[in-house]
């Protein structure tokens, strides 16, 4: 059985399991790694959906991977990232 790592998690500010993973490529999916727990991550997933869903992004298209990782290190590292214009959630 393997130990899980854990990590200080800049999101959450606190100690917690780390990825398993560098879940997105490059730089940005390096500093994730290190940075960043499966709780947090877990919050990115769900707004990086509704973002694709809102704005009908395509994770096929250059622009729009570009975008999402844009929003990304905003929503991890710089303090949250902003909803889609007119975005409502499902219970209003």
């Amino acid at each position: 059985m393997t130990m899980s790592r854990t990590v200080f998690c800049q999101f959450e500010q606190r100690e917690a399991e780390g990825l398993d993973f560098q879940p997105w490529p490059g730089e940005a999916g390096k500093r994730v790694f290190a940075n960043i727990g499966k709780p947090a991550w877990a919050k990115w997933l769900a707004h990086q959906t509704m973002l694709i869903n809102e704005n009908r992004l395509s994770p096929l298209n250059r622009e729009h991977r570009d975008f999402l990782e844009g929003e990304m290190q905003k929503f991890l590292f710089e303090g949250g990232a902003e909803k889609p214009e007119g975005y409502r959630p499902a219970d209003q």
